[in-house]
C-alpha cells in the first residue's frame, strides 16, 4: 500500500526543488565569501535545505486532506502567530517586527503556506456560489484580516503577495470578470488612503523606483545590481569572480539581490537556466492542479504556483529596476531558512495532492 502510494510521486517537482536549493546554497556561498560576519550563512542554509527536504517528504507522505478538515484551526493559528509578532516580535529593519525566537524564525513565511491550505478548503466549500458578490466579499474578508496584520508589522511586500495569491485563486475558481474589474478599481483607489500609514523606508523605496534621483541612498544598490547584471554578459565572469559582488559594491547580495550575483557570475545563460528550472517547477505544480480530483487540492496547487511565480517576478523585477524593492526572496535561491523550509513544505503538500489523486485513479 505504502509502496504503491510513493510510486505516484512526481520526481520532477522534487528534483527541481532540490537542484534550485543547491544552486541557492552555492550562490549564497559566493555572495558571502570573505565576509566574517556572514560566514555562518552557508552551513545554516545547508541545514535548512536538508531539514526542508525532510519536511517535504513527510508532507508528501501525509494525507493533505487531513489538514483541510482542520482548516479553521490552521487559520486561527496564522492569526495567533501574527498577533504574537505584533506583540513580541523581534525588531528588524526600520522597526519592522517579523521575527520570533531571537530572530531564528520568520512566521510569515510559514503562514503563507498555511493560509493557502486554509483558503483552499474555504474556497472549495463555496465554489458553487463563487459568482455571487456576497461570496467574494466573504472570501475577501477572510484574506484581508491576515493581510492587514502583515501590513502592520510592517511588511508591505508580503501583504501584497497574499492579496495577489488570493486574487488568482478566486479568479481561477470562477470569479466574474466584472467583480475582478471592480476590485482592481477599488485597489487603485485605496492607494492614497494606504500611503499615510506606510513606513518612511517603504515610501523611499517606491520613490526611488518612480524618481531615483530624489532618493540617492535608495538608488545606490539598484544601480549596482544593474551594473552587475550588465557586466555578466552572455556567460558571466565566473563563479565567485564577480567584481560587484566580490568587492562588496552590491549590498544585501545574498538575499534581495542574489539574482544580480547569478547574472554577473554565470551570465545570461546561467540566469536563464535558473529561470527555466523555476518555470518547470511551476508548470509541474499546475499539472498537479489539473490532475487533482479534489477542488481543495487543486486550489492548493494554484496558490503555491502563484506564490513561486509572484516572488520570482518581483525579485527579478526589482533587480532590473522594473519594480520597487520589496524584500521578497527569489524562491529557493535567496538566503532565508524560514522561506526555504516553507517552500519545501509547500512542495511536499503538492506531492501529497498528486499521490492521493493518482492512487484514487489506480483503484
Amino acid at each position: 500500500m505504502i509502496g504503491s502510494l510513493w510510486r505516484h510521486l512526481d520526481p520532477w517537482i522534487l528534483t527541481v526543488s532540490v537542484v534550485l536549493t543547491i544552486i541557492g546554497i552555492a550562490f549564497v556561498n559566493s555572495a558571502t565569501l570573505e565576509v566574517e560576519s556572514l560566514v555562518e550563512l552557508v552551513p545554516r542554509q545547508t541545514i535548512y535545505g536538508l531539514f526542508g527536504l525532510a519536511i517535504a517528504l513527510v508532507a508528501a507522505g501525509f494525507d493533505y486532506r487531513n489538514l483541510m478538515v482542520v482548516h479553521w484551526w490552521i487559520y486561527g493559528l496564522v492569526l495567533a502567530l501574527f498577533f504574537l509578532i505584533l506583540l513580541a516580535g523581534r525588531l528588524g529593519e526600520a522597526g519592522a517586527r517579523r521575527w520570533i525566537l531571537e530572530g531564528a524564525v520568520q512566521p510569515s513565511e510559514l503562514a503563507k503556506i498555511l493560509i493557502i491550505v486554509s483558503l483552499s478548503q474555504f474556497l472549495a466549500t463555496r465554489q458553487g456560489r463563487i459568482t455571487r458578490l456576497s461570496t467574494i466579499l466573504l472570501l475577501l474578508l477572510y484574506i484581508a484580516v491576515p493581510a492587514v496584520m502583515l501590513f502592520l508589522q510592517p511588511d508591505l511586500g508580503m501583504s501584497v503577495e497574499l492579496m495577489v495569491i488570493w486574487l488568482v485563486m478566486v479568479w481561477l475558481a470562477g470569479m466574474r470578470w466584472s467583480h475582478l474589474g471592480m476590485f482592481a478599481v477599488l485597489g487603485l483607489a485605496a492607494i492614497p488612503f494606504v500611503w499615510p500609514f506606510m513606513e518612511l523606508y517603504q515610501k523611499q523605496r517606491i520613490a526611488a523606483f518612480v524618481a531615483p534621483s530624489l532618493v540617492p541612498g535608495q538608488e545606490y544598490n539598484i544601480r549596482q545590481a544593474l551594473t552587475a547584471i550588465a557586466s555578466g554578459g552572455l556567460l558571466g565572469k565566473g563563479y565567485a569572480s564577480g567584481s560587484q559582488s566580490q568587492l562588496h559594491f552590491l549590498r544585501v547580495r545574498h538575499t534581495d539581490f542574489i539574482f544580480a550575483v547569478i547574472a554577473e557570475e554565470v551570465g545570461m545563460v546561467g540566469a536563464l537556466i535558473v529561470l527555466a528550472l523555476i518555470s518547470i517547477l511551476i508548470f509541474r505544480i499546475l499539472r498537479v492542479a489539473r490532475i487533482s480530483r479534489d477542488p481543495a487540492g487543486t486550489y492548493l496547487c494554484y496558490g503555491l504556483a502563484t506564490l513561486i511565480f509572484f516572488q520570482t517576478v518581483v525579485s527579478i523585477g526589482m533587480n532590473l529596476q522594473l519594480l520597487p524593492v520589496t524584500g521578497l526572496t527569489l524562491p529557493f535561491i535567496s538566503y532565508g531558512g524560514s522561506s526555504l523550509v516553507s517552500l519545501l513544505l509547500g512542495v511536499g503538500l503538492v506531492e501529497s495532492v498528486l499521490m492521493r489523486s493518482q492512487q484514487l485513479e489506480s483503484r
